[in-house]
């Protein structure tokens, strides 16, 4: 068998571990069980996601988290290889398309693609609209409207990407949870089926 973990709601609550979450993966790793911890949060990579859950009590390794901008990243590496980009999002994302050898530009990108950020500005989200009024495809790392935090939700990804679609006229395609291709593509990574 191998496991595939939702994080935030399963594993954690805002800064808060779920009771029971540290010995359900303690039984985990005792069994050898293999298993890939999910996350829609783009906004950081699999060593922030694994420093913060370390803080936390809860032991996995970042070759263990897999999030919606690594699984962002591979379906369009698939697509169109080395491809250009134009990104809203914060370094979750930016390293997983740096990753896949895609680059950044605002000039005639094959993609606009929307993450999650704590600093959305209007500036970038003109460009965006721009962009895809232009032709670039409009990507977007997860559907979730808004994401829970100690002080109450806040707006997130699917929120900023309806903003945009208002403009355009144009939906993006969401990677991320609940879409099978991310949880196809972290079965991938474990080599399980």
């Amino acid at each position: 068998k191998a496991y595939l973990v939702d994080m935030d709601g399963v594993l954690i609550r805002g800064n808060k571990p779920v009771t029971g979450a540290a010995e359900f993966l303690g039984r985990l790793r005792e069994a050898g069980c293999p298993f890939m911890v999910l996350t829609n949060n783009s906004r950081l990579t699999p060593f922030d996601h694994h420093a913060r859950l370390r803080m936390l009590g809860l032991e996995v390794p970042s070759s263990h988290i897999f999030t919606s901008a690594i699984a962002t990243a591979r379906f369009l590496s698939d697509q169109r290889p080395d491809g250009t980009a134009y990104a809203i999002g914060e370094a979750g994302l930016t390293t997983a398309l740096h990753d896949v050898g895609y680059s950044f530009t605002e000039h005639d990108p094959d993609y606009v693609v929307l993450g999650e950020t704590t600093s959305y500005s209007f500036e970038s989200i003109t460009t965006a609209v721009r962009l895809i009024a232009q032709g670039a495809r409009f990507i977007a790392t997860n559907p979730d409207v808004v994401g829970p935090t100690d002080q109450g939700i806040e707006p997130a990804t699917g929120a900023v990407a309806a903003m945009i679609s208002t403009a355009t006229g144009i939906e993006p395609y969401f990677v991320g949870k609940p879409n099978p291709l991310m949880m196809r593509a972290a079965l991938r990574q474990l080599g399980a089926h």
